[in-house]
């Protein structure tokens, strides 16, 4: 499963420089299956999702829309108080456990008639040099507005850097497998809209599957947003095999299961009834003017009851689980705030679900619950804080030594949060 092992955000709101993970030039551990980010109100854990969401709709729809669209307000309205750009992205990344990290290094700026577009972009692979065993970046794909180079083919590049990965000692170095031969041809491009990433471009050739996969990875992030108000609407009467982010589909889903996958349906309906007791049934009614409806079946009543008169606690749960048991999960799932309108006392276990999934679709949660991080552990939790410049930083939980043995001596982390063991000291 391909798989994010850092991200590094400069000039995006209150994320002025921050990472997660591993960076090239910082080092650091790669990312876990699960990542949670806590904090306090203003830290900048939306801003971090919404970093996701930006690079993902850069490719969807170009940096200009990107910059306004979900409500963003334009390029200046997202670039960091006080900076004057450019927004700058990186991300670490392995399509599958075998094949070497790439990074992807995007640079977002103004031209002249003050209109964003892309000034910059590299992506590399990290490769280990044959005698020294020194790590470096080879690129293939090097552009400056707009123009540059491309390497066809799953090898070949330019050496752009020399430096290591960052702080980490030769021993915890990743060490990618050595080729036989390093092939691939150079070609020129010089692309006619700057306001569209490179690699929307040319990860739609099969001559350049290194690209193609990143640009399908990033294409298919799910950043979540959900609302229990749209899951109680009453769409047509048709499947759907995926949820989308605000959940108006859910009838669909609900009707697609049903007919496609009964057995996760019912797995489903079997985590739903442990944590909302008396649930015996979940299924879809159709009414005659051609519209779907959720019907909750409750052992303890006679009469169903629907979407619509379902608490939103119940909503947001059931959403969760049937995202969680999509046949063909993202590779990516952004979840904000997941215990809202929750009992807290059925967090923890719906972090395990999410812990459960991430085997088969990297998960990323922000949280304000303790009883939600008590399931986690110290690698798999981030802390946002302020530093006195007003921007934010990222700091995994592990590396709080005392927060290390505490929790090897049985204490929740949770616990810890709530007792400002994690905040800043």
């Amino acid at each position: 499963m391909a798989k994010m092992e850092g991200f590094r955000i400069r000039n995006f709101r209150t994320l002025k420089d921050a990472s997660l993970g591993r960076a090239w030039r910082r080092g650091g551990s790669p990312l876990s299956p699960l990542t949670a980010v806590v904090g306090k109100n203003g830290v900048g854990k939306s801003a971090l999702f919404d970093a996701f969401g930006f690079l993902s709709d850069s490719l969807k729809f170009g940096v200009e829309k990107a910059c306004s669209a979900g409500g963003r307000g334009g390029f200046r309205n997202i670039l960091s108080l006080g900076e004057e750009g450019p927004l700058e992205f990186e991300v670490t990344y392995r399509e599958n456990d075998r094949a070497r990290p790439v990074v992807y290094e995007l640079s977002v700026g103004l031209d002249e008639s003050q209109r964003p577009r892309v000034l910059k972009e590299r992506m590399s692979e990290v490769v280990e040099a044959p005698n020294s065993g020194e790590v470096r970046k080879r690129s293939f794909l090097l552009l400056e507005n707009g123009e540059g180079e491309v390497w066809e083919g799953s090898r070949g590049g330019r050496h752009t850097d020399t430096e290591d990965g960052g702080p980490n000692p030769p021993a915890e170095r990743e060490r990618p497998r050595k080729p036989k031969k390093e092939s691939g041809k150079a070609e020129a491009v010089k692309l006619d809209d700057t306001r569209t990433p490179g690699i929307e471009v040319l990860g739609s050739f099969r001559k350049h599957p290194r690209i193609s996969a990143f640009r399908r990875f990033v294409r298919n992030w799910h950043l979540n947003r959900f609302t229990p108000d749209a899951a109680r609407g009453r769409p047509r009467a048709v499947s759907h095999e995926h949820l989308n982010v605000r959940g108006d589909n859910l009838a669909n889903v609900v009707r697609f299961m049903e007919r496609e996958h009964p057995e996760r349906l019912l797995s489903v309906v079997e985590k739903v009834a442990k944590k909302i007791p008396g649930t015996s049934r979940i299924s879809t009614e159709e009414t005659v003017d051609d519209r779907l409806l959720v019907r909750f079946d409750d052992k303890r009543f006679r009469q169903p009851f629907y979407a619509q008169q379902a608490s939103d606690g119940t909503l947001r749960i059931l959403f969760f689980l049937l995202l969680l048991e999509d046949p063909k999960p993202p590779p990516l799932l952004c979840v904000e705030a997941p215990e809202n309108d929750v009992y807290h006392k059925l967090l923890e276990s719906l972090a395990m679900e999410f812990r459960e999934r991430s085997a088969d679709t990297q998960v990323f949660v922000t949280t304000h619950q303790p009883d939600f991080v008590d399931g986690l552990n110290p690698d798999e939790v981030w802390i946002l804080e302020k530093g006195p410049d007003g921007f934010s930083t990222a700091r995994r939980a592990s590396d709080d030594e005392l927060v290390r043995h505490m929790v090897a001596e049985g204490l929740f982390l949770g616990g810890l949060w709530y007792s400002d063991y994690l905040d800043a000291r």
